[in-house]
């Protein structure tokens, strides 16, 4: 992890355009590739990011008051333009593997319950493997569709934009492997926010919603018309 707070401007060129005028940011380059700029305030969200892979080159002493300038490339054209006029601070750390989060009864049982039969996901579905390790970590379910390919699905309890980001990094690696791509993802989970379902939308991921006590055979307390 490589940690940078500097006075920069930020341009992103890529599905939209959008700057971000000189001020003093922190900047995160992360093991697997990815570039985030932060400000002090607005909770995890950065201002701007680049999810992984990237490939992140520097230019150095370029004059006109900028001490150097980052460009952030990803495979599918995107470009983040970082230009630092002043390091104020620096830090570079080794991290290591991290284990993820641990997952609770209900959503280990979820997992357990979606892989006896996936079809509760999508019809056709049959399970390759249950947490399909990769290199940042175990995919929950990797499964064929009917057609043959390969689908990548994280189950959550509850849905949200951090879940939709993990399975994001999962696709990522998955589709490196020339055995199984074209993976698409399927994001699973007993209730879905709204913001986690526009950016799943964006990145072409599935939703699925399910009912714990469905699956468990146990008839749900809410009143059915039949």
């Amino acid at each position: 992890m490589r940690v940078v707070i500097a006075r920069c401007t930020v341009d992103y060129d890529g599905r939209l355009t959008a700057h971000l005028p000189e001020a003093v940011r922190l900047l995160m380059v992360k093991a697997d590739g990815c570039v985030a700029v932060h400000a002090d305030g607005g909770a995890y969200k950065p201002l701007n990011w680049m999810n992984a892979p990237n490939t992140l080159s520097l230019d150095e002493s370029t004059g006109d008051d900028a001490t150097a300038i980052w460009h952030v490339r990803s495979p599918k054209g995107e470009k983040l333009t970082i230009t630092i006029h002043e390091v104020i601070d620096e830090l570079e750390h080794e991290m290591g593997v991290d284990p993820g989060l641990v997952k609770d009864g209900v959503e280990a049982h979820l997992q357990e319950l979606l892989a006896a039969d996936p079809t509760t996901i999508d019809e056709g579905l049959r399970l390759v493997r249950r947490e399909f390790p990769t290199d940042i970590g175990p995919v929950d379910l990797l499964c064929r569709d009917a057609e043959g390919k390969a689908v990548a699905i994280e189950v959550k309890r509850r849905g949200e934009i951090d879940g939709v980001e993990q399975l994001t990094r999962y696709l990522d690696f998955l589709n490196r492997d020339p055995m199984l791509r074209p993976v698409r993802g399927i994001f699973v989970a007993q209730e879905i926010k709204p913001q986690a379902r526009v950016l799943a939308t964006d990145r072409n991921i599935g939703c699925v919603v399910v009912d714990y006590d469905d699956l468990r055979g146990i008839e749900s307390n809410d009143l059915k018309l039949f």
